[in-house]
């Protein structure tokens, strides 16, 4: 065999290292002086998540009970979302299940009287304190203000009540990881999930962590409870909820949740001490009219006024009480007797501030955009919008409030419809063969919330009866967008029409709308002049 030569590259070979390439994203590059001491790690949904969710929700409830804009911030979005109504729609799929139309519309107007038995009262409330609507609000409140909010379903029969199934609302501080068990990689925030991300159980405090310091009196005996945990399953071994956890999951593998104001909850603290401070120099400004200098030695001032000038002064009035009452009352050509040596300076307090107006918006307007909002609708603010600008804002706004519409139902409401649905079924009250077989079919359903209203009523009604002879929209969408059954406004509007036969009167309907229909295009023709 030969031998191996090695081979060295000459000096005129030798290429030096290439310098490090430009990043093809410009917010990559590492040139850039405003990115260099920008590194953020790329963690997964939990790692991000879970080591600042105590601080982030502690600090959510802050400002949630600190700060007006927040506060009125979140009673809008409850307001908007949810309403003061709530109302169940049973649709069954009768296709599915080989009915008829007739047959679906029977059996939802038939269940869902019943199920208003339940909803509407306190009943539903293992506490008894809140209906459904109210339920449905703490729930949306609480998701949004600590990113989770947590429902047990409990079976608890009471003398008198025609059901036993209540629902126990739960604080999301409950929801944690059991101490010694942190090591596992399966429990997440409290959340117990198999191989594929599932909730199999939910680790569940017995008594709230904040009991034990919030407050006086707790008691040892409570305290050694604050600290047990109860491993509750999500599903029974035939499907029955146990748990119903409310979150906006936004990434893949996130188990809890996280509060609506996480991205602009520096701006929201910053935006409140500003506006505290600028009110507060106002105030101050406002209690000083002139500063009393004077050229005395410190030595002279010591002898003069003391160690504290306050009592100084008490002590003596006759020597300097014409002065005092003098600078208190500042009446006009009033003449001030000072001490030797001192003079009165005029203030001229520089608030409020010109610009603080103009700043306190721009950050307003970042912050109602990190909440999802329109200015406008954050501050309740219409001043300075004309129509066209407030219908788009608003326009806008309810885009994001029918998708949380949308999420509240599929996560929340359905869950507590099917949780009721299986024990009117197996008590006999809904008739529903093959219920398990067919859960879905028989639980398909709607609700009705609360009703947008309307910015000119004029105009948007006249749209609605336009959608609807066009085929575009049905009396029931139109009816559910400001919160009413269409089945029962027809029922309502059958009985005022046959009153008004019997008492010989005419139905002013068609002709108020052929009336009104008649009045706009007259309007049109005259402007078009």
């Amino acid at each position: 065999m030969g031998r191996r030569r090695s081979i060295k590259p000459s000096s005129a070979s030798h290429v030096p290292a290439a310098a490090p390439a430009m990043a093809a994203y410009d917010g990559a590059s590492a040139q850039d002086i405003s990115l260099m001491d920008w590194a953020p790690t790329a963690s997964s949904a939990d790692a991000d998540l879970l080591p600042d969710l105590r601080s982030l929700v502690s600090r959510s409830r802050d400002l949630n009970r600190n700060n007006g804009i927040m506060a009125g911030g979140m009673q809008t979005l409850r307001d908007n979302i949810v309403g003061s109504t709530l109302r169940l729609s049973a649709m069954p799929d009768y296709r599915l299940l080989g009915k008829t139309l007739e047959w679906a519309r029977e059996w939802g107007n038939q269940t869902e009287a019943r199920f208003r038995s339940w909803a509407d009262t306190i009943e539903i409330d293992a506490a008894r304190k809140q209906n459904l609507l109210g339920k449905t609000l703490q729930m949306l409140g609480g998701a949004m203000l600590n990113g989770d909010a947590v429902a047990l379903p409990l079976w608890l029969p009471r003398p008198g009540s025609r059901w036993n199934t209540r629902l126990l609302n739960v604080e999301a501080d409950r929801l944690c990881t059991p101490l010694g068990l942190e090591h596992r990689d399966d429990i997440r925030g409290g959340v117990e999930m198999d191989r594929y991300g599932a909730p199999v159980a939910y680790h569940v405090l017995k008594r709230h962590p904040g009991d034990l310091f919030g407050i006086s009196g707790f008691g040892l005996a409570a305290g050694a409870h604050a600290l047990e945990w109860e491993r509750i399953p999500a599903f029974t071994a035939w499907g029955r909820r146990r748990v119903i956890h409310l979150a906006d999951h936004e990434r893949a593998g996130q188990s809890r949740g996280r509060p609506i104001v996480s991205a602009v909850m520096s701006e929201f603290r910053m935006a409140g001490k500003y506006a505290s401070n600028e009110l507060k120099a106002s105030v101050a400004n406002s209690l000083v009219a002139a500063f009393l200098e004077s050229d005395l030695s410190p030595e002279a001032s010591s002898e003069l006024f003391g160690q504290d000038p306050r009592e100084a002064w008490a002590r003596n009035q006759n020597a300097f009480g014409q002065v005092a009452t003098t600078l208190r009352k500042m009446q006009g050509a009033a003449v001030l007797p000072l001490p030797v040596g001192a003079r009165l300076t005029s203030f001229a307090p520089n608030r409020p501030n010109a610009a603080f107006e103009a700043f306190m918006l721009a950050v307003m307007r970042n912050i109602a955009a990190g909440m999802n909002m329109p200015y406008e609708l954050l501050l309740k603010d219409f001043s300075k919008t004309n129509y066209s600008s407030a219908r788009a804002a608003l326009l806008e706004a309810w885009r994001y409030f029918h998708g949380r519409r949308r999420w509240l139902t599929d996560d929340w409401l359905r869950a507590v419809y099917e949780l009721w649905l299986e024990e009117a079924i197996n008590a006999g009250e809904v008739e529903a063969p093959d219920f398990y077989e067919n859960r879905y079919a028989y639980c398909r359903c709607r609700f009705i919330f609360g009703g947008r209203g309307w910015v000119d009523p004029v105009k948007e009604a006249q749209a609605a009866q336009m959608r609807m002879q066009m085929g575009l929209s049905t009396l029931e969408r139109e009816c559910a967008e400001q919160g009413e059954d269409y089945e029962e406004v027809l029922d309502q509007l059958a009985v005022e029409q046959r009153m008004r036969e019997e008492r010989g009167l005419k139905w002013p309907l068609a002709s108020a709308v052929s009336s009104s229909a008649q009045d706009d295009d007259k309007d049109d023709k005259e402007e078009t002049r």
